[in-house]
């Protein structure tokens, strides 16, 4: 049997994962999972469960750091009576990371020296999560020296996306020279859905097509065709397509040229005080739904009567819609399911139902009971069960 520790680094938190598996001839089996969120905002707070334990919420001083927090939540799986599988770190055979921008990578990576400094080129292109995915990296090199250390992607699962939607209409050389293309977001999330729904319809894998939505703080639209990614809304990094809880989503790429004081002055120098990193800022941390209402909190947006709430609620769903309408056409009408996953699209009924409400004549319908029952399994039905299309809910796991 084997020990397979897997990591999910936020840009506030750190997710880990404890699996025993015999391998390869069964799925992994799941035996603990902890976490410490709120390491921007302290104090933080940690979770452990495995077995009968169940820590609940702890306040923890002294973790400041996705290293600090990775090390705290080693140290304390290892501890834990009731995991007794991994009670001396070298039982820890592999270290699987989530690591957001993977670059022309196709596949999961086992991270040397040569992967782990590509990555670290790719960090200003996701610099909230692979900075904190490479941190965990070098401590886990440190504290599990036994262990492989294996990197897998978002990107990934996009690497099939056809030219047409990867490509930019820009210079190719400073395109290539650059690696300036759409890479795609979300893709171990899309991973996870795609064979979900596969296995919940009884399908084939490369015989699904879906359109599948990652709907949460950072949200996403995926064209799924034989079971493969063939477009994502998100782009050359993930601040590209839908809008989220401080990201802009799209925009007019001249918008941000207007973006200053002098805003509406498009002269030479209205943006001399531009830097390029200010500009991210502004539309990766200070736009999105924080930006519109003041605050991030989507079940709070929906159910608020406030004018810049229900405009924001609407900007949403319009942002949805044309991406379902475009994906749709780009699979010819084929879709074996319209799939909402994610915080929002898993629990938010009403912007499901406004959403549905738009896509009626492509031929997706709910059952407005199934559609307020709780979600309880990996894959539900909430579609009417005369429609088209089928219309379904997936707990995803990006673990």
């Amino acid at each position: 049997m084997a020990i397979i520790l897997a990591i999910n680094a936020g840009s506030s938190s750190v997710k880990a994962s404890v699996y025993e598996t015999s391998i390869p001839s069964s799925p992994p089996n799941q035996l603990a999972e902890a976490s410490i969120s709120g390491l921007t905002a302290p104090p933080a707070t940690f979770t452990l469960r495995a077995g009968s334990t169940n820590t609940g919420k702890q306040e923890i001083r002294d973790v400041d750091s996705q290293a600090s927090a990775f090390e705290y939540i080693l140290n304390h799986l290892q501890a834990c009576e009731t995991l007794p599988q991994i009670s001396d770190k070298h039982d820890i055979r592999y270290v699987c990371h989530r690591v957001v921008h993977g670059g022309d990578y196709p596949d999961a990576h086992i991270i040397d020296d040569n992967t782990f400094h590509h990555l670290q080129d790719l960090t200003e292109l996701a610099p909230l999560h692979n900075a904190s995915a490479l941190a965990i990296v070098k401590t886990c090199t440190k504290l599990l020296p036994n262990a492989k250390n294996i990197a897998y992607f978002d990107t990934s699962f996009h690497a099939s996306m056809p030219d047409a939607a990867k490509t930019y209409s820009i210079d190719p050389r400073v395109a290539k020279e650059n690696k300036l293309r759409k890479y795609g977001f979300h893709g171990i999330s899309y991973s996870f859905i795609t064979r979900s729904v596969a296995h919940f319809l009884g399908k084939d894998i490369d015989a699904t097509n879906i359109i599948a939505l990652h709907l949460g703080s950072g949200a996403s639209a995926c064209a799924v065709k034989g079971g493969k990614s063939v477009d994502n809304s998100m782009g050359l990094t993930p601040l590209s397509g839908l809008p989220g809880a401080t990201r802009s989503g799209n925009v007019d790429p001249s918008l941000i040229f207007h973006f200053t004081h002098d805003a509406g002055k498009p002269a030479p120098g209205s943006t001399r005080k531009m830097h390029i990193s200010q500009a991210e800022d502004i539309l990766n941390t200070k736009s999105g739904w924080k930006a519109l209402t003041g605050t991030t909190n989507f079940g709070h947006i929906s159910s608020s009567s406030d004018p810049q709430c229900k405009l924001a609620f609407d900007i949403f769903t319009d942002r949805v819609v044309g991406y379902i309408g475009s994906y749709y056409v780009k699979l010819g009408g084929e879709v074996d399911a319209l799939v909402f996953a994610g915080g929002i699209g898993e629990k938010a009924d009403l912007f499901r139902s406004r959403v549905l409400e738009k896509c009626r004549s492509l031929g997706f319908e709910l059952d407005e009971q199934r559609n307020h029952e709780a979600v309880t399994k990996t894959v539900q039905d909430i579609g009417s069960p005369g429609a088209r299309h089928r219309t379904l809910v997936c707990q995803t796991d990006e673990q």
